[in-house]
């Protein structure tokens, strides 16, 4: 019998990261050792476990996803990684690309796509998933609207997506257990990267953008 991929998961969300697993487990040729909800546990134990893959959340803490892969790729050279969020902004998968990944899903992949990037970053391939895929392809005819979303990080990308929603800084601030001001904060740094006067060229941008945020 072969010896099946051993795997852990990191995700500060642990219904998330149990459902993976066991849907993970139903495939026979993975094993999933060991779940986390933390990346500093995780990275304490990576050179004692000694997973062939982990899948990485991005949005997690104490370390990020970007800084965990790069701590992983130092500590455990032979452990495969497979970036997972759940935005489908491309610029977040090239990252975690550049910074030592081997493959990216979002959390709106289904098992059969897991499965292939498991499967794929095993045997030493690069893996990213359709939804990905289709959006790189979408900003490539965006008239270079790429490289200013580029810029964009995750949290400014989060608050984008509640701007969409027609929510306040305040409702956003609870929304994201942030400060208000922490909010404007972001806010200024959005007009300033996407080059965007006040906040209203940024609401009619947002509403007008064909990019899937």
């Amino acid at each position: 019998m072969l010896e099946k991929i051993k795997i852990i998961i990191a995700d500060d969300h642990l219904l998330i990261a149990e459902a993976w697993a066991s849907l993970i487990n139903m495939n026979p040729e993975f094993e999933v050792i060991k779940v986390y909800d933390n990346t500093k546990s995780m990275i304490d134990e990576i050179t004692i476990i000694k997973p062939d893959i982990v899948i990485l959340d991005i949005n997690i803490g104490p370390f990020s996803g970007l800084e965990a892969t790069k701590m992983i790729r130092k500590l455990a050279p032979g452990t495969r990684i497979i970036g997972v969020s759940m935005h489908s902004q491309p610029s977040f998968a090239k990252k975690m690309i550049r910074y030592g990944a081997s493959g990216y899903v979002t959390k709106s992949s289904n098992k059969d796509e897991m499965y292939a990037a498991i499967e794929a970053v095993a045997k030493g391939e690069k893996y990213i998933c359709s939804e990905i895929q289709r959006n790189i392809t979408d900003q490539a005819m965006s008239n270079g609207e790429e490289n200013r979303l580029n810029k964009l990080t995750e949290r400014e990308i989060e608050i984008i997506k509640l701007i969409r929603e027609g929510m306040s800084n305040k409702e956003i601030a609870e929304s994201l257990f942030i400060s208000p001001r922490t909010v404007e904060t972001h806010r200024a740094r959005i007009l300033k990267k996407l080059d965007l006067k006040n906040s209203l060229a940024l609401v009619k941008y947002i509403n007008e953008s064909s990019i899937d945020f």
